[in-house]
């Protein structure tokens, strides 16, 4: 009795073992190369919403987790209305992110309105922020707000607008937001967008937009061609705060998605940008800001996000991995 007592001892600690090392081994081998010094925040655009029936940033917190970056927030503003009005509720969020960490600024992530958002609160607190990412921000305003500024649309737009608002205001469980989509509309349109930079100027591309050059960074045996994106930089740097930015262009008779309704809505859109490439709401030469990662993933608008439960083209770029992507560089950037 002894000896199989014995026995079956050895056999637990064998297995305890086993089992022991498999979870510290796969604790040592979590990836971590994303694991970001500061929270992020991911700052929705015009008629956002953080989570109605799936999150406007559909699966990125999940994506940025997978790389060590767990502390993701994602706030409820207002969808409609000015940049300063939608970032003094930003700033008042992140003072309490900061508040509930400990920790001392945010990296902000903001897509489409949710860039030029994130904009005003670095300019009016950059002790508290790290960084700013755009995705896909009309920085220069876009023609299709051109579309509904002072003119007969406008009138419709804004009270659709403010009703898609209280709407999305009351399913998100915070109906006491207000919305004024004539901020909004101001805010979006090129001329709106011009005065708003003029009076934020940090990290925007100030020059004119440039053709992307491209280089051989192989040799002449075996060529490595490779985009110049720099051409179009802003300044990296302003107040201590980092400033990044990435887009997508596309074309909407390959790389929409049928099943997407939104695609739909992009594809019209997409044709009113003159023949310049722009990812069905915002041109190419709009999203410049800071370092230009990329201006040219294979995205609409709603793709950036990877919107509508992750529905794209076929052909278009995977964004999922352009969060992880920018973690880790924001790590690498001690932020």
């Amino acid at each position: 009795m002894k000896t199989k007592i014995k026995k079956l001892m050895v056999s637990l600690s064998f297995v305890g073992a086993v089992f022991g090392s498999t979870v510290t081994s796969t604790t040592a081998m979590a990836d971590s190369s994303g694991a970001v010094k500061y929270p992020i925040v991911l700052v929705h655009g015009l008629s956002g919403f953080d989570s109605v029936l799936g999150d406007y940033f559909y699966g990125v917190k999940g994506e940025l987790s997978g790389v060590g970056a767990t502390q993701v927030y994602t706030p409820q503003i207002t969808g409609w209305d000015s940049d300063e009005a939608r970032g003094e509720e930003l700033l008042a969020y992140i003072q309490d992110v900061l508040a509930a960490t400990g920790a001392e600024k945010v990296n902000l992530m903001g897509h489409s309105q949710g860039g030029t958002t994130s904009r005003y609160v670095a300019a009016v607190r950059p002790d508290l922020v790290a960084s700013v990412t755009s995705i896909g921000s009309p920085h220069y305003g876009s023609k299709v707000g051109n579309l509904f500024n002072e003119t007969v649309l406008e009138g419709p737009a804004i009270a659709i607008g403010n009703a898609i608002g209280s709407m999305i205001a009351l399913v998100s469980g915070d109906p006491s937001q207000e919305s004024n989509a004539i901020g909004a509309i101001k805010a979006l349109n090129e001329e709106g967008a011009s005065a708003y930079t003029a009076k934020y100027p940090q990290g925007v591309r100030s020059g004119s937009c440039k053709d992307t050059p491209s280089y051989n960074a192989g040799s002449w045996w075996w060529p490595n061609w490779v985009k110049d994106y720099s051409v179009n930089d802003g300044q990296h740097q302003v107040n201590g705060v980092r400033y990044y930015s990435w887009s997508g262009t596309y074309n909407a008779i390959f790389d929409s998605n049928v099943l997407d309704p939104l695609d739909g809505v992009l594809a019209l859109a997409n044709a009113l940008h003159s023949g310049q490439a722009n990812d069905g709401l915002v041109e190419r030469c709009s999203s410049h800001m800071g370092d230009v990662i990329r201006d040219d993933y294979t995205l609409n608008h709603g793709d950036e996000i990877n919107g509508f439960f992750g529905l794209r083209g076929l052909w278009s770029s995977a964004p999922l991995p352009i969060y992880s992507s920018q973690a880790r560089r924001l790590k690498s950037a001690g932020l």
